[in-house]
């Protein structure tokens, strides 16, 4: 008999519960009441349950009814939501949304697009993944993701096209009981090989037996860049971290910037590129979520960051992305302070 149930039927037996009287069902579902009541009647008859005691002035719900109503109103939402999802996809606007971003990228402007995606798009749910490296690249590449928000690595993949976002600073830091950084002076390099090297490794085997910008002899291989910004404060070794990460630390003293040889005193740049699949590309959501990350990005970057100290005692402006100079920006990708084996 439960075949037989209509969403009319669901329906009827809601607005009967929420209006408080079958009369008040029917004026709010134009109808007249005694076909409001047929409904619920027709209802209780093929699920085998009396949902209201009709002994009062006005129905009122059974025990039964409590707990059924409860399934009803789920089963009318759920269709109410497949309607609304195709309706969605025949627009062109994707069923789902999965993204990784590369563990390099600002977690503050992730999180406020993805509440902003969240409210835009109600209906599309969104996966996110965050990796960093080869292990950021390899979702997108098997078709796990249909977006990457990743840094260059050292391999170009000619199944995927990309989109360049901005550009990300990367500095040398230590802790200021550091040895490295109690130079009163440019730091050599060979200093460097010196002391231990925290280094953010790669979980894939994309990058494997590679290493680049790893300078020193002695590494701390890391699987993620909370503990090595960790372990950077506590003066375990000194290793490269997005300006983002450190700055607060450097404004407070809990970490300085090393000026080493070769190196711009501004820091490494780093490129983040929306990255897909040419037989994929993003749809509206994915379009949309593309060019609020770039546009909040851009703000956070406009935002005026406060001078401060580096080894040496001199203040180190940073200035904006776009006044880096042009071999700063170039020497961003692989090349960089300590990307990883």
């Amino acid at each position: 008999m439960l075949d037989g149930v209509s969403l009319d039927q669901l329906r009827t037996f809601i607005a009967a519960v929420d209006e408080g009287s079958f009369s008040a069902a029917a004026r709010k579902l134009n109808r007249v009441q005694s076909a409001v009541s047929g409904w619920v009647g027709g209802l209780e008859g093929q699920i085998g349950v009396v949902l209201f005691d009709r002994s009062g002035r006005f129905p009122k719900l059974t025990p039964e009814g409590v707990l059924l109503l409860a399934d009803a109103r789920n089963i009318v939402s759920g269709v109410d939501t497949l309607k609304a999802r195709a309706k969605l996809m025949t627009s062109g606007v994707e069923a789902e949304l999965s993204v990784v971003v590369d563990v390099f990228f600002p977690t503050t402007v992730v999180s406020a697009v993805a509440k902003a995606f969240g409210s835009r798009f109600p209906l599309t749910p969104l996966r996110l993944f965050v990796e960093g490296l080869g292990a950021a690249y390899l979702p997108v590449l098997d078709g796990r993701c249909s977006l990457g928000i990743l840094t260059p690595i050292p391999q170009t993949f000619s199944s995927l096209v990309s989109e360049r976002l901005g550009d990300l600073p990367l500095l040398a830091v230590a802790a200021p009981s550091h040895p490295l950084a109690r130079f009163k002076h440019r730091i050599p390099r060979r200093e460097l090989a010196k002391h231990v090297q925290l280094v953010l490794t790669d979980r894939s085997d994309l990058t494997a037996g590679r290493d680049f910008g790893v300078v020193s002899p002695s590494t701390w291989r890391l699987a993620d860049l909370s503990t090595k910004h960790a372990f950077l404060k506590d003066c375990v070794g000194w290793g490269g971290m997005p300006l983002h990460m450190v700055e607060k630390d450097i404004a407070a003293g809990t970490l300085v910037v090393l000026d080493v040889d070769d190196m711009p005193r501004t820091g490494f740049r780093l490129t983040m590129s929306a990255f897909h699949r040419p037989s994929q590309p993003p749809g509206p959501a994915g379009k949309w979520f593309v060019d609020h990350l770039k546009t909040s990005w851009e703000q956070a970057n406009a935002a005026q960051v406060p001078a401060v100290e580096n080894n040496a005692g001199a203040e180190a402006p940073w200035p904006s992305f776009e006044k880096l100079p042009r071999s700063a920006r170039d020497k961003g990708g692989v090349n960089e302070l300590d990307r990883p084996s």
